[in-house]
């Protein structure tokens, strides 16, 4: 393998594209799942994908082989998604007005960044399997969750690219400060700050009174059968249109959200006004469909149109749960749904 690798190196190096694809394909999917870890979209992670590879491209030539190639394109990526960060031109700065006028008091300022978006499961079927290294914290399916890329949000960017590239990915304190250029102890305390941050937040996030957890974080065991039963009831309350089949399936400090509105929905009381000011106003009926998102159970709505005899996309919603009840929704707005190969619209 290792022959392989130094062979098509070689032959990138005189201009042959066609090795340089072969030589950086296996690592595609997981720079791209790591950029979107870092920046918390979809589409930023895409473009930030897209520059790694060009710079990799153009200084191929630099790369004397000290490092692994799958480490060195983590530098380039990671360098890159900082640069993304600093220059941040193109994230929404204010959150733009709830589209239902009519909607209750929220309880709070949600913790959901306005670029927040979902990352679709069936771009992380393409990855390889890799086992973390032996310095990693957090468990490969709780490190993709939309609670712990919510809580890398909130860490400044070099503390982020430190906590994923040292808790996640696994690499030892040594090497991230050479990929971040910074000295070890900056990055020892850097990551100490983002532990801390960290920790408290997806502690927060997983926090349920019905559940029994407490602040501990819930081993998930994702896509199992009480996963696809409490799904099923989720549809068919939707469906039939029923707020209270809906309400029984949520423990009693849900958590609701809908970036990009910052905007928090706390506690069954709240959520059950929530939904009957929008969900369930009079007159509206829907479709679902079930699909997965950053390891999570999740739903396309689709609202009726009587007018044209269509179901058009309306949202897509995200579920948490523990054990056989929803602990969080987030809700996203259509444009996210075609990554997910959902429809515009529905017969």
């Amino acid at each position: 393998m290792e022959r392989d690798t130094t062979d098509l190196i070689a032959r990138a190096r005189t201009g042959d594209h066609n090795a340089f694809r072969d030589l950086v394909q296996g690592h595609s999917h997981e720079l791209q799942v790591h950029c979107y870890r870092i920046l918390g979209s979809l589409q930023d992670a895409e473009d930030a994908l897209q520059e790694t590879l060009v710079s990799a491209w153009r200084s191929l030539g630099d790369f004397g082989q000290q490092s692994s190639l799958r480490t060195w394109l983590y530098k380039i990526a990671t360098n890159r998604c900082l640069s993304m960060l600093r220059a941040d031109s193109r994230r929404p700065r204010i959150a733009p007005p709830l589209p239902e006028a009519t909607l209750p008091e929220p309880t709070g300022t949600g913790d959901a960044p306005p670029w927040l978006e979902p990352y679709p499961d069936v771009l992380l079927d393409h990855l390889v399997d890799r086992r973390p290294g032996p310095e990693a914290r957090y468990e490969t399916t709780e490190a993709i969750s939309l609670a712990f890329v919510t809580a890398l949000q909130l860490l400044p960017p070099r503390q982020r690219a430190a906590l994923v590239l040292r808790d996640v990915l696994g690499y030892h304190a040594v090497e991230v400060a050479h990929m971040l250029d910074a000295t070890q102890e900056s990055v020892q305390s850097a990551l100490k700050r983002a532990r801390a941050t960290v920790d408290n937040q997806l502690a927060d996030s997983s926090s349920t009174s019905s559940s029994g957890t407490g602040n501990r974080r819930p081993a998930r065991q994702p896509d199992t059968a009480a996963e696809h039963r409490l799904v099923a009831r989720l549809t068919d309350a939707l469906e039939r249109a029923d707020l209270d089949a809906l309400i029984e399936l949520l423990v009693s400090d849900v958590r609701l959200s809908m970036p990009p509105a910052m905007l928090e929905y706390r506690g069954i009381e709240t959520a059950q006004r929530f939904f009957a000011a929008s969900t369930f106003r009079p007159g509206r009926t829907y479709r679902v469909v079930p699909t997965r998102a950053n390891g999570q159970p999740a739903v396309g709505l689709y609202l009726a149109d009587p007018h044209a005899g269509v179901h058009r996309a309306y949202a897509l919603l995200v579920i948490s749960t523990a054990g056989d009840r929803i602990t969080a929704i987030t809700g996203f707005t259509t444009h996210v749904m075609t990554r997910f190969g959902l429809p515009r619209t529905l017969p």
